[in-house]
């Protein structure tokens, strides 16, 4: 059979680019477990049309879960790009979500802050200098200046956009990538929130070599699939403490001699980090 890469989903049905050539493909049965970014094979039915047969091993899988239903976001990737912005309002445990899902894939992050030129930017970069400190990368740009840093981290690489609706990803995927032409729309001032104009994923070749999948805006990252392992894992303030604490299954509530509140108290971690965690960590116990 033969085989490509898929380089968009609508639902049930997925664009396979092999080569030169784009086919339009479903699948069989009801199990929808394709995400874009995957490596698939296919077989050609009639019209020109296919049908894939076969997911092929993924390295990693990008994607949010809320109970019985999960959202994949992409496959394959090298790298993830969390967006965020002053305006609309930063919203932390959106960025937090996403970064402790890219930690369970294995996926490295990097926190792009769009809208540089605005005023209230400083202050965000300010606040997320204790990303940095944590071991994230961290890019402050405007999708309309200089994106050379940008672009060096994408070169042949397949990374994902990530973020909530009106931070700028289809602004930055124009700028990287203008023949994608993805649609864009202004902040609502009224409602301080931005409207989703991608309204699935694809992933775009970028000029300069290496691809870009650009993913819907969201509200919610969900988190459901974790297990209460993965999640202490996936916070690296509280990884790199673990064993510290006086009781072994200490959950740094409360308990005495917990060396996670030791350093909430000294100021070496946030409390909103934390806060975070517990909140995660009840939905899953």
């Amino acid at each position: 059979m033969p085989s490509g890469r898929v380089i968009a989903s609508h639902g049930r049905r997925f664009v396979v680019q092999d080569g030169a050539t784009s086919v339009s493909c479903v699948i069989r049965g009801r199990n929808a477990d394709i995400a874009c970014g995957d490596r698939v094979q296919y077989c050609i039915i009639q019209d020109g049309a296919g049908v894939i047969e076969r997911v092929e091993p993924r390295t990693n899988l990008l994607y949010r879960s809320d109970g019985a239903r999960s959202k994949r976001i992409a496959a394959n990737v090298d790298l993830a790009l969390l967006v965020v912005a002053a305006v609309p309002s930063f919203r932390e445990e959106l960025l937090i979500r996403c970064l402790v899902a890219c930690e369970a894939a294995g996926i490295p992050a990097v926190i792009v802050v769009n809208k540089a030129d605005l005023a209230q930017t400083d202050a965000l970069v300010g606040h997320l200098q204790a990303y940095r400190a944590l071991g994230y990368d961290l890019l402050v740009l405007s999708a309309q200046g200089d994106l050379s840093a940008l672009s060096a981290r994408l070169r042949d690489r397949t990374s994902v956009l990530v973020g909530a609706s009106g931070v700028g990803k289809s602004t930055l995927l124009n700028a990287l990538a203008p023949h994608a032409r993805a649609a864009t729309a202004e902040v609502s001032q009224a409602l301080d929130a931005g409207r989703h104009t991608t309204t699935s994923a694809r992933l775009i070749e970028l000029p300069g070599g290496g691809a870009l999948i650009d993913s819907p805006g969201m509200q919610e990252f969900g988190l459901d699939h974790l297990t209460a392992d993965q999640l202490t894992q996936a916070f690296p303030e509280i990884r790199s403490r673990r064993g510290l604490c006086r009781f072994h299954n200490c959950r740094h509530l409360h308990e005495p001699g917990c060396a996670v509140l030791a350093a909430v108290q000294a100021g070496e971690i946030q409390p909103f980090r934390l806060h975070v965690y517990h909140r995660l960590l009840f939905r899953l116990c």
